[in-house]
């Protein structure tokens, strides 16, 4: 332990000092004696030490408490004799909730070689005046835990002094005041660097190097700061004696025995009074030893959980200097993504102000155009006009008539002129343009966070995956930190062979059964999280095993266990007895289907016949997931079976009939289903006999158990069988074996 964090270890809670003669409350928390006299507080007299037994406390409180001991000159009051000397000002209230006695009026000072004798020295006449009584019920609160305990007759006398604290309160104290000088230095000594642990020496750095060289024989002796080697207890120290304690109420006594059950050392003499007469006792050095090493274990591990911690305090110092680093690094991203909003502003700004201008400047145009046009246009209509009163003046009615005509067509066709549209102006002084910015201000105060980051990797969670046949449930979680949400997730598993993975997952839950998987294979398992911003890293790569089946009996292995499927049987299709018994509520063929699908191995189950009315000729063998429900198995490609009557049976697959054989099935038959995906081949059973040849060959790919049949039949499936006495895998020829 650093020392400085020590020195809190060393402190008394009400003073906040040193401990000074500290005791021991039977709460195992520690207070100076003067602090301990300071917060005493009496007990009404109706709160006898019986009711405070029956109130359950977690002590046991004994009769009455009388002062004997005579406080320090600076506890504030004097004690003598069961007196007390009690200030006229009230009693206040300590930090810690309690009463206590104010302290009384500060003497004057004296010379410190009076102080010791004035603390020594009974109370004077004058002042025992002042003395009154002590109050017979007296109780001490802890300063720490807050537990109330009535004392006895002995008072603070019977609580234990903490011998031990107070030693390791001495040597801190004297290794802090030392002066850390030099010991080899002869004439001024300077500072000391190191302390050799061994040697017990503090140096300072020439008297290290011409006194304690780190090499040769001295090499091996550990230096640490003089500090640390002057206040520290480790075990380079020198242990100090041991100390030889006498009883507390037998002082002649030497402490020799620890009683058990009272958790306290006595002495033979308390032995033979009685008190602790009937307790389990044992001899203090062995108690002392055992205690010792229960303390080294606890030390243990609270020095692991300290390691931890300070690991984990490290993690959160660099998570305030990243937190720092991405505050900075965010705060730039904001200001360059607000810098390049109002870029862009300013372009489109430029842009609109551009199309006013050119508005403005067609305006003008146009304006200009009309005004020209008009003015030429006045122009003429002037000189018309003009020569036309010049020539109402003339007095030739002969030379008139010749070029009136001529004048009044020229003035209509000019006055039609002005009247199409001349005089109305072709543009007007507002401008037709009305900026929206609404919904610009609107995103503008919607502008906010959003989230723009990849989730976290998930976490496996290993308690809850498992696996069953060829059947695998992985469950996953987000990190516990994770604030950042997932849309959804993606799992992932690999072809069993080291290959490449494949999704075999993709939504919102967090957990995913895969069915179909192959026998006795390690797959490697991970998933994905994704969100609107994409897809996140992967989590760690857990390795599942699918279960072995289809093994012959020497190998000891376990074999596939199946029941029939209830999510894909057709909907006339009756299951009882857990999924092992299948019949049918219609009189035509049904298909139920196993809930297993095989892709590789040995596989054999059997299916026996507990109900045959009619002589009905019902279907066993194998198919695919997506196989037909609603007709006989093996009428589509997607089955491959033998149906059977009472006297003969049939292949069929894709609704193709061979290899008709003898030998029919009754009430208690047995049929027998034998796939081996190795060699890809598929044989019959009935009664223990291969029916047949070798039904089917080149199989590939995943195949399911199946049945059909209609209500006058009733079958049973039993799995988990050894493979049949008869076949050998990749010895023997299968159809060398027909019966």
């Amino acid at each position: 332990m650093d020392m400085e964090e020590m020195e809190e270890e060393l402190k008394c809670p009400v003073c906040g000092s040193f401990f000074r003669e500290p005791i021991i409350l039977p709460c195992s928390h520690n207070i100076c004696l003067a602090c301990a006299r300071n917060i005493l507080v009496q007990t009404p007299d109706t709160e006898s030490p019986q009711s405070s037994r029956a109130s359950g406390s977690d002590y046991d409180y004994l009769d009455l408490d009388k002062m004997s001991l005579y406080s320090e000159a600076d506890s504030g009051y004097g004690s003598f004799g069961g007196f007390v000397s009690l200030p006229t000002t009230p009693c206040q209230k300590s930090p810690n909730g309690v009463r206590v006695f104010p302290p009384g009026p500060m003497p004057p000072a004296q010379p410190k070689h009076h102080q010791h004798q004035q603390q020594l020295q009974p109370p004077t006449p004058s002042q025992a005046g002042c003395l009154v009584p002590i109050p017979r019920n007296s109780c001490i609160t802890c300063p720490q835990c807050h537990r109330s305990l009535v004392l006895d007759e002995r008072g603070l006398r019977g609580f234990p002094r903490n011998r031990v604290l107070e030693g390791v309160v001495e040597r801190y104290r004297q290794g802090r005041a030392a002066a850390l000088k030099c010991q080899l230095c002869e004439r001024s000594p300077r500072e000391a660097t190191v302390m050799c642990e061994q040697c017990d020496v503090s140096y300072c750095e020439p008297c290290r190097m011409r006194c304690h060289p780190p090499r040769g024989p001295l090499a091996k002796h550990r230096l640490l700061p003089p500090a640390q080697g002057r206040v520290g207890v480790g075990p380079g120290r020198r242990a100090a004696p041991r100390k030889t304690s006498t009883c507390t109420e037998h002082e002649l006594e030497n402490l020799s025995m620890y009683c058990v059950q009272c958790k306290t050392p006595v002495c033979y003499q308390c032995l033979e009074e009685g008190k602790h007469g009937t307790h389990e006792v044992k001899a203090l050095g062995a108690m002392w030893k055992l205690h010792k090493g229960q303390l080294s274990q606890a030390l243990n591990g609270l020095s692991e959980r300290a390691g931890e911690a300070k690991e984990f305090l490290v993690q959160l110092r660099n998570t305030v200097q990243h937190i720092q680093e991405n505050g900075v690094e965010f705060e730039a991203c904001l200001v360059a993504q607000c810098d390049a909003l109002i870029d862009a502003l300013n372009r489109r700004k430029a842009q609109l102000l551009a199309c006013i201008n050119k508005e403005h400047e067609h305006k003008l145009k146009v304006v200009r155009d009309q005004i020209s046009h008009c003015t030429v246009k006045l122009r003429q209509t002037t000189g018309l006009m003009e020569y036309c009163l010049e020539v109402i003046k003339e007095n030739d009615p002969s030379g008139f008539l010749q070029i009136s005509d001529a004048l009044i067509r020229r003035v209509l066709m000019t006055e039609s002129q002005w009247g199409k549209g001349t005089l109305t102006a072709r543009t007007t002084s507002d401008f037709d343009l009305t900026l929206d910015s609404a919904p610009l201000l609107q995103n503008i105060h919607q502008l906010d966070f959003v989230q723009m980051k990849v989730p976290s990797a998930p976490m496996l969670q290993l308690e809850e995956c498992c696996t069953e046949n060829n059947s695998a449930t992985l469950s996953w979680k987000q990190p516990p930190l994770s604030t950042i949400a997932a849309d959804g997730y993606i799992l992932e598993l690999d072809d069993g062979e080291g290959g490449h993975f494949r999704e075999v997952y993709v939504g919102t839950e967090t957990i995913c059964t895969v069915d179909g998987l192959h026998y006795n294979c390690t797959y490697k398992s991970r998933v994905k999280a994704f969100n609107a911003t994409g897809v996140g890293q992967y989590s760690k790569t857990l390795i599942i095993q699918t279960s072995q089946a289809g093994l012959p009996p020497c190998d000891m292995q376990s074999v596939a266990w199946f029941t029939f499927d209830t999510a894909s049987a057709h909907p006339d299709i009756i299951l009882s007895n857990d999924n092992l018994t299948v019949t049918c509520s219609s009189y035509d063929d049904r298909v139920a289907l196993g809930g297993a699908g095989f892709s590789r191995g040995l596989h054999y189950w059997e299916i026996t016949l507990d109900r045959y009315d009619n002589h009905p000729d019902p279907a066993f063998g194998v198919a695919r997931a997506d196989v037909l429900k609603d007709v006989m198995l093996g009428k589509d490609d997607k089955a491959w079976a033998v149906y059977v009557d009472n006297n003969r049976s049939w292949f069929m697959h894709n609704n193709s009939h061979t290899n008709r054989t003898d030998g029919g099935i009754s009430k208690g038959a047995t049929v027998g289903v034998l796939l081996d995906l190795t060699r890809g081949i598929l044989i019959f059973l009935i009664n223990d006999e291969q029916q047949g040849p070798v039904a089917f060959e080149g199989l590939e790919g995943t195949f399911y158990p199946a049945v059909s049949l209609n209500r006058n039949v009733q079958v049973t499936l039993h799995t988990g069988l050894p493979i049949p006495d008869f076949y050998t895998p990749g010895e023997v020829d299968p159809a060398a074996h027909m019966c």
